[in-house]
């Protein structure tokens, strides 16, 4: 399967790809996924990468060698690799004339809604300018307790806030097996997976030693996450030296396919998960705009109801007090009262900051009733 029908792709990579086994950058093999990365954004892709790595190159400079880490020296570790890491993408990028950005998460910036939608532009705002976002996660931080603990996880939580079509994990391994086929040489490959049925999920193994800190049972998790968010993900060795582009010439893999698209995915959650903290009411022209599929701007607003925060989500409804959306606000109640019935280049003015133009984008908008 290739990449055709693909506008918006998350990559991830796991640390035994990154790193060699003295805590170095695999600097031929990164070229090679960066000539994948150049490839694809040359056909236009919007191209995101996760990248492990961090620790496993920081335990080496900060000379902890193989040893078992304490929860500060591992954060120690991070906070050193991560150096070196982003260096490493910033360098195989700029060699093919892209810019890199760095970006560190923690679960709050995905799951929180506030936090969500900032992060969520950012990235938007990156893919604009035709920037790579290099994501990890901020270790150096985050709690044992408040942490993704793996990059699958984190990489499918970033095609979730992305909107991303597609997500491809990099690993030791070419795909999802009915058993270990290290430990079972009759163990069958998948090629597709349509549903995480419990016997598909029963297939997961443990993680085999070295530096990855996931393993089937992860990547089955991310799996769970992708496909909510109706994106594809594809299990892929990145043994070779464009997996990518082996990918699209047919290499094994496997891929889980969900059953809508990201958009779908997201305004059915907006729509049927997230609860009301509030509303907006909103007057006819602006809702003959919305069901066009545009924004609300404040221009649009006559009036707010209840007492919600920037990213909560709201109803919006008509001047006879009908429900005909809802969506994640990009503004609290106090601050749409005040710019309500106003065009989007007064904001400024009338709060002191420039925010969004919109009250709710068009894709935080699941149109109603609900």
């Amino acid at each position: 399967m290739s990449f055709e029908n693909v506008k918006r792709l998350v990559v991830k990579t796991g640390s035994a790809l990154m790193v060699d086994a003295e805590g170095g950058v695999r600097a031929d093999w990164l070229a090679g996924l960066a000539d994948d990365v150049a490839m694809l954004k040359a056909r236009g892709l919007d191209v995101i990468v996760v990248t492990s790595g961090a620790v496993a190159i920081g335990r080496w400079k900060l000379g902890y060698g193989t040893r078992v880490l304490k929860i500060e020296e591992k954060q120690a570790a991070a906070a050193t690799g991560q150096v070196w890491l982003a260096h490493a993408w910033l360098e195989a990028l700029a060699a093919r004339g892209i810019v890199g950005a760095q970006l560190l998460l923690t679960p709050d910036d995905t799951e929180s809604r506030r936090r969500h939608l900032n992060a969520r532009a950012t990235v938007a705002t990156l893919l604009e300018t035709g920037a790579v976002p290099i994501i990890n996660e901020n270790d150096t931080v985050a709690t044992e307790e408040l942490r993704f603990g793996d990059n699958d996880r984190l990489a499918a939580r970033v095609a979730q806030m992305a909107s991303a079509d597609a997500l491809v994990l990099l690993s030791d391994i070419d795909g999802l097996y009915t058993a270990d086929p290290h430990r079972d040489p009759a163990a069958r490959h998948l090629p597709q997976v349509t549903d995480l049925t419990p016997e598909i999920l029963a297939m997961a193994g443990e993680a085999r030693p070295g530096y990855s800190s996931g393993g089937m049972v992860t990547k089955l998790g991310a799996a769970r996450i992708a496909l909510g968010a109706g994106c594809r993900m594809a299990i892929a060795s990145g043994k070779r030296m464009r997996p990518l582009q082996a990918l699209e010439q047919g290499a094994r893999c496997t891929w889980f396919m969900p059953q809508g698209s990201p958009a779908s995915a997201r305004k059915r959650w907006i729509a049927g998960t997230v609860e009301p903290a509030g509303a907006v009411v909103i007057d006819d022209g602006a809702v003959r705009a919305l069901g066009q599929g545009k924004s609300l701007l404040p221009a649009g607003v006559v009036g707010v109801e209840g007492s919600f925060e920037r990213g909560d989500a709201i109803r919006v409804r008509d001047k006879a007090g009908r429900e005909v959306a809802r969506g994640l606000s990009a503004y609290a109640a106090a601050d749409i009262a005040r710019i309500q019935g106003r065009r989007s280049s007064d904001i400024e003015e009338l709060l002191g900051y420039r925010g969004r133009d919109e009250i709710i984008h068009r894709d935080d908008l699941a149109m109603g009733p609900v």
